[in-house]
């Protein structure tokens, strides 16, 4: 019938063929999985076109920072939007984003790898994107317990005392972390490098040992000048201190590796009659930040600040996780509008806590509670670590760098907190603001900002929540909406069409803005 019809009979057969694997196709698309097991394919099948770039990960890390097709824009509809951005309300600057380079990391990068792999791990960390874009260092003042053995610089025989410093020496840094350092700085010129002491020098302490005691009061002009040396030493190595911090955990006295206790009193002590002179008028600056310990106390560095006259060389306040939460800084930025906050220290670690992964605490509740409580950076624990937790001497003893480092093969693994950081640190540039946005509640987590970079706009959302979760984004006359899968991250990016100034545009020195306190 079909060659009838002038059809040769073989075109009629591979069309009735193209026909029945096409419905089969359509069929089996029908019968997909709803949006709650198929965000990535969906994202697919979107059509083409400019639209909302986004990276997105999972708890469950089957998505690691992976890049989805771009989330379509819509005009803004009437009614309001899950969440709505106004980048005409900033806050504060941001600084940026990294961790400690500490004794253990330093010795790994240059003991474990060869140097054209350390040289590529330390441009995926420290390179611009694709590579993580970190910008920031913590670097201890002497040992910590993730050094190979306890020090300070300036070490004497039992019984002997060194007021003036003539013994100061950064031998214990030269074969690792000054090195390592520096290579950091041949791919980021613009590194900030905070640095924290653990410990004053055993002849200092009333405990006549590295571990536990307080510093003597007839030493605290010593103490300040030996940090001031450190700060000279180093950026003679071509190293320079962005920020001091006076004392790692002022509060804490650990039984296994260095520390002491420094009370409000005698830090603001340090600070007015001696720090704070010896570095005032500096250039470039090296700033003062107080505390350096957990959330949970914010009535210790508030202490120091409500002294008139060390507060004026504060610069702002250095923040731990490991208790309270981050609305301490919060709490102290009310108090004191003018002085920044850092989160300096958070580890993870192979804990029960961590069972279940630590990509969803670490993105949601250090990175993006820490940012929406004026944090101007977020630095963590150890860049690297080896596959038994180390190197190192006491303390923490499953601890996680951003990195792990296989001591014997000197392959790299990276770990939840690496995607964690990532999702801010590669989309967030320096001296990015923070912008206002709706705050979402529990379940679903957000944060913005906006770029120095033309504008762009970055949001973060978080979905803690072990189901998905459908939301709606509107800035200015942009709008979009994504389905989050359960338990994930998104980064979201986008060029705003309105590019009116902010309405508050005089940042002070420490770079907040002039805005309510209101989150």
């Amino acid at each position: 019938m079909d060659e009838a019809r002038g059809i040769p009979r073989w075109l009629a057969i591979a069309s009735f063929v193209l026909i029945s694997v096409l419905a089969l196709l359509a069929l089996r698309l029908a019968r997909r999985p709803p949006a709650a097991f198929g965000t990535v394919v969906a994202s697919v099948l979107q059509p083409g076109g400019p639209g909302i770039e986004l990276w997105l990960s999972t708890q469950d890390r089957r998505l690691r920072l992976a890049r989805q097709a771009d989330v379509p824009i819509s005009d803004a509809g009437s009614a309001p939007a899950d969440v709505v951005i106004d980048s005409g309300k900033t806050y504060q600057s941001i600084v940026g984003f990294g961790a400690a380079l500490t004794d253990a990391s330093a010795w790994l990068l240059q003991n474990k790898l060869s140097a054209p792999a350390r040289r590529a791990l330390l441009l995926e960390l420290f390179g611009p994107p694709p590579g993580l874009g970190f910008n920031m260092v913590r670097l201890t003042i002497g040992a910590s317990d993730f050094s190979l053995q306890p020090y300070t610089l300036d070490d004497l025989p039992a019984g002997a005392v060194d007021p003036d410093l003539q013994h100061f020496n950064v031998a214990a840094n030269l074969r690792d972390v000054i090195p390592a350092v520096q290579e950091v700085l041949s791919i980021d010129p613009d590194l900030r490098i905070i640095a924290s002491p653990w410990s004053a020098p055993a002849w200092m302490k009333t405990s006549a040992n590295l571990i536990g005691g307080t510093l003597l009061e007839q030493y605290e002009s010593s103490y300040a000048q030996y940090l001031v040396k450190y700060v000279d030493t180093y950026r003679g190595y071509g190293i320079p201190i962005f920020a001091l911090t006076l004392q790692n955990e002022p509060g804490f006295v650990p039984v296994t590796y260095p520390g002491m206790l420094l009370s409000a009193e005698q830090r603001a002590r340090i600070i007015e009659q001696y720090l704070g002179p010896a570095l005032a008028g500096r250039r470039p600056a090296t700033r003062i930040l107080g505390w350096d310990h957990n959330w949970d106390e914010p009535q210790q560095p508030l202490d120091v600040l409500y002294d008139a006259e060390a507060a004026r060389y504060i610069d702002g306040i250095a923040w731990h996780c490991y208790r309270g939460a981050p609305s301490a800084q919060s709490e102290v930025h009310r108090a004191f509008p003018r002085k920044d906050a850092y989160i300096t220290e958070c580890s993870g670690g192979d804990w029960e806590s961590a069972r279940h992964g630590e990509l969803l605490w670490f993105a949601r509740d250090l990175l993006l509670g820490g940012l929406r409580n004026w944090a101007r950076g977020v630095i963590y624990w150890n860049l690297a670590l080896d596959e038994q937790y180390g190197p190192h001497f006491g303390g923490c003893g499953n601890c996680k760098g951003i990195v792990t480092i296989d001591s014997r093969t000197g392959a790299v693994s990276r770990n939840d907190e690496y995607y964690a950081f990532a999702h801010y640190s590669r989309f967030i540039r320096p001296g990015a603001v923070r912008i206002w946005s709706t705050d979402t509640g529990d379940d679903l987590k957000n944060v913005a900002f906006r770029n120095p970079d033309g504008g762009s706009i970055v949001l973060v959302l978080v979905n803690g929540k072990a189901e998905v979760h459908e939301v709606s984004v509107q800035q200015g006359d942009i709008a979009f909406r994504y389905t989050m899968p359960a338990e994930s991250v998104a980064t979201f990016v986008w060029q705003p069409r309105q590019t009116g100034k902010p309405s508050a545009t005089n940042l002070p020195h420490n770079g907040n803005a002039s805005t309510p306190v209101a989150r």
